[in-house]
């Protein structure tokens, strides 16, 4: 039996996987037409908005993300911080032209983080509980003002240096010292063009057992200064809770 809203809309008998896939497209149709995200947008086991499909399995896991130990580097003060990374709404950047803006959120609240003196990121993630970390969903929205000039215009990230389980953020020469946990580089077509989401996958093997996670942006996709981040969304599975305030170093993590 398939419930919405407290209700059973729809009932499958026996194996009929035909009509299970009917019924699912439908009620993502639904889910689109209502507003709740973009063309690629998926439900998820946390309630917001979300900007690409989950992997089979698993779940939007971002509510477990302790806001309280967030630290961010080297970000503009102008626009959004480390909290805004998290936020559980949809970019305002998605509802320009549309009708859909947060009616809470002003005009002159940026919702996004942009970097401040060059293109480099450095954003630390501490867990209420210790996770299995399956893929990354980053949400890079940058204006396509035609008016300016190529290098003011912030860039999406490219390269992203990924360290599990420090006790606290890394400073800039002291994780190019450091060998990552994994080391991504992002291509122009890992992009959605409807949500501007890129789903980046993980070695699983090397985040089971996640406390903190700690995302370097090394640079960005173009030749410009600054690199610009609306959404992060942690995709995997919830473990045990650890205790709050005794962030430990799990182990010992290698590099690639």
């Amino acid at each position: 039996m398939v419930f919405k809203g407290g209700q059973v809309i729809s009932t499958v008998k026996g194996a009929d996987p035909r009509k299970l896939s009917d019924i699912i497209k439908k009620l993502s149709a639904e889910a689109d037409i209502d507003g709740s995200g973009g063309p690629s947008a998926a439900s998820s086991a946390s309630s917001g908005w979300i900007g690409a499909s989950l992997p089979r399995g698993y779940d939007d896991v971002t509510d477990q993300v302790d806001a309280r130990g967030l630290d961010l580097l080297n970000s503009d003060s102008s626009f959004g911080d480390a909290r805004t990374l998290f936020d559980e709404g949809k970019p305002s950047a998605l509802n320009v032209g549309n009708g859909n803006a947060n009616p809470n959120r002003t005009e002159k609240q940026k919702d996004w983080v942009e970097s401040d003196t060059d293109e480099q990121l450095m954003l630390f993630i501490p867990f209420q509980s210790t996770l299995k970390v399956h893929t990354l969903h980053i949400t890079s929205l940058p204006s396509k003002n035609m008016g300016q000039e190529s290098d003011d215009l912030p860039m999406r990230p490219r390269t992203l240096h990924l360290y599990t389980n420090r006790a606290h953020v890394l400073g800039f020469e002291e994780a190019e010292d450091l060998p990552a946990t994994q080391t991504i580089t992002l291509q122009a077509q890992d992009w959605d063009d409807a949500t501007g989401t890129a789903k980046v996958e993980l070695r699983f093997v090397k985040f089971q057992k996640v406390s903190s996670l700690i995302l370097f942006v090394a640079d960005g996709d173009g030749d410009g200064d600054k690199v610009r981040i609306d959404r992060v969304k942690i995709i995997g599975e919830k473990g045990e809770k650890r205790e709050l305030g005794k962030l430990e170093k799990i182990g010992d993590q290698g590099g690639e």
